[in-house]
């Protein structure tokens, strides 16, 4: 297995000769415009693609499948639905598969809970986008756990730590965890993604896992940046377990 992170949550998952994109945000720097409710005039995506757009467009066009967690623009935006092919294999869970079928793409794969493709085992992780009156606005969130040849990954994708998280460990237990850092928050209410407490959490929780933490400094309500919840991974110990990758970074799992 190998992982590529390109920007925020959007990552290329590459098993053998399989290559899936993760939750595209594909536009450039500031498409998306501001963000409500942050307190700031700061447009995203705060960040461009580590790549240009003609080395974006090769890349799209190598996937054999994309995978969406759920449909929040910094995770699916309107350059993703502009640029992927609508005959793309899209892998994602029941309760958005009709809105991307609704966008024109042609084959779209639902995943109830988990299914065998190419030779792949993909399950679908819940997960808890927050918590109270904010964390019900935010609404249902998706992870996935991809496994092949006693290799395993988990995407636990737009999620803070609580007993969710735990239970999908423990059924899954998974050689490597991507979790979305940051600590991003709005002008009301608690972080929506986890705290670098969060990630602290699941690195005591799960030590046979290596934890990456993605997610970081591309969108405007981003609470911590990669050289704070650095300086926590490191005084609690962590530093041979957990990893920040840079936008662009390349990871080889084998």
């Amino acid at each position: 297995m190998k992982l590529q992170l390109w920007r925020n949550a959007t990552l290329l998952l590459n098993i053998d000769e399989v290559s899936i994109l993760i939750d595209p945000m594909l536009g450039k720097k500031g498409s998306l415009g501001q963000f409500p409710m942050t307190d700031n005039e700061l447009l995203n995506p705060l960040v461009d693609l580590p790549f240009t757009q003609d080395e974006l467009i090769k890349k799209l066009e190598t996937l054999d499948a994309v995978a969406i967690t759920h449909l929040h623009p910094d995770h699916w935006d309107v350059a993703a639905i502009e640029l992927i092919d609508k005959k793309t294999t899209i892998l994602c869970p029941a309760i958005i598969s009709d809105q991307i079928q609704k966008l024109g793409f042609q084959n779209v794969i639902v995943i109830e809970d988990h299914l065998l493709w190419n030779d792949i085992d993909i399950s679908i992780t819940e997960g808890q986008h927050g918590t109270g009156e904010i964390g019900d606005k935010m609404g249902t969130v998706n992870g996935f756990v991809f496994k092949k040849n006693n290799q395993s990954i988990y995407i636990v994708g737009d999620s803070i730590w609580y007993k969710g998280i735990e239970e999908e460990i423990n059924t899954h237990q998974p050689q490597h965890i991507i979790v979305a850092g940051g600590a991003a928050t709005f002008s009301i209410g608690d972080p929506i993604i986890m705290t670098s407490e969060d990630i602290i959490k699941v690195c005591e929780y799960a030590p046979q896992s290596k934890i990456w933490v993605t997610h970081l400094e591309a969108v405007s309500h981003f609470k911590e940046d990669r050289t704070f919840i650095q300086k926590k991974i490191n005084e609690k110990g962590y530093e041979n377990q957990c990893f920040i990758p840079k936008d662009g970074e390349e990871i080889n799992f084998n």
